[in-house]
This record gives C-alpha cells, structure tokens and sequence, in this order.
C-alpha cells in the first residue's frame, strides 16, 4: 500500500494538526476506511429487514398452505387452485428475498475483509455490480430497499474512485462482471436450496411451485 494511499485509507487523528482537527468538527473530509465501514453497516441494516420480509413472506406461505391442504381434503379443486396460484407468486417473492439477501451477505463478507487488507478497487467492482443487480431484482418485491441500495452502490463507487486514484490501481471490468456473477450464481443456488428444504411441497396433483430463481433481473450485471 503506498504512503498516499495509507493516509487517504485512514487518517490517524494524532498525526493532524490542531487546526485540521478544529475544520473536521465542522465539516469532516472522509478518509475512505470509515466511509466504507458506513456503507458495510448500510448494508448490513438491510440484510435485517430482508429477514424481517422472509419472516412476514414465511407466515403468509403457512397459512396459504395451509388453505390449500384443507381445500384439497375436501375436494374442493377449483379453491385449492386459486390458493396454489397464490402460493406460487409468494414463494416467487421468497425467492427473490432470500438470494437477494444472500448476496448482500457476500458482500458485506468481502468488504469487511477489504477494511483489513486494503484491496478496495478489485473488491469493490463485484459489489458495486451485486447491488445493482439485487437492487433491480427487488423493485417490485421489496420497493423500499430500491434507493437504500442504490444509495450504497454510489457510496461504493464514490470510494472505488478515490482508491483507484490513490493506488494507482486500474478496474478489470471483465474480471468484475465474472466475479459479481458468480456471487449471485451462489446466492441463487442456495436460495433455491433453502427454499426446498423450509417449506413443503404441494400435495399430488395440485399445481407446480415454479422453480426459476431469482428472476432474469437478479442475474444480470451492469
């Protein structure tokens, strides 16, 4: 890490002057480290209302369940199917949030790890990447995330700029889009995975659960 770079990482207050320290009262010039370190917490708090969503999508997945299974017994078809049409659009939604949230972790996972290495501009691409694609992924599942994220995704790329041009480091978008792909080909994956193995699958001859992923909108980077 060249001295440049160091001091723009992280500025130790003792080495400022007095006078320096008196203008960053008022208005702070934002080193990059506390910067990130703000946009990971960001990251983290909607990781938290994406549980909170998997829990409220989860209730409402049991109960509809649930209605399908007694319209079934009492051989109501046309009302069981009504309910499994529903079921299939929530599960869709389940789907949605659980990858998107998986993903976040992932990258809340790599940029804690650049807080100790200082490998900002190669972690920072593929992350900027994710959040793009979960962000337009969540739009019509979970709206209120949309300008939280995309709020972040600018952070991060407000920091991946100042630490290009600090380190002299140069961006390989080949390399960003394979990595920010395979993220979310994981998050997708286990997703999927979870899905099967928390909720039951619908009694024979009722409608399918459709099995795509997270939606063509989650796969894609920009």
């Amino acid at each position: 890490m060249s001295e440049r770079f160091a001091k723009k990482w992280e500025t130790r207050r003792e080495e400022q002057p007095f006078t320096n320290r008196i203008k960053e009262a008022v208005k702070p010039p934002g080193p990059l480290k506390p910067r990130l370190d703000f946009a990971v917490r960001r990251i983290e708090l909607q990781v938290q209302k994406l549980d909170q969503a998997t829990d409220r999508f989860g209730q409402r997945d049991k109960t509809i369940f649930a209605r399908i299974v007694d319209a079934y017994t009492k051989h109501d078809t046309a009302r069981a199917n009504v309910f499994a049409n529903e079921l299939a659009e929530i599960r869709k939604m389940e789907r949605l949030i659980i990858n998107a949230r998986l993903a976040l972790e992932q990258i809340v996972l790599r940029l804690r790890t650049v807080a100790e290495l200082g490998d900002v501009v190669s972690t920072l691409g593929p992350a900027v990447g994710v959040l793009r694609s979960v962000r337009a992924g969540l739009v019509s599942v979970f709206p209120e995330a949309e300008n939280e994220l995309g709020e972040i995704g600018n952070m991060l790329s407000g920091i991946m700029m100042e630490a290009g041009q600090g380190s002299g480091m140069t961006l390989n978008f080949a390399s960003v889009n394979e990595d920010a792909s395979q993220i979310l080909t994981e998050a997708s994956t286990v997703a999927e995975q979870r899905i099967k193995e928390k909720f039951p699958d619908l009694p024979p001859g009722m409608p399918g659960i459709p099995t795509s992923a997270i939606g063509e909108k989650t796969t894609e980077t920009s």
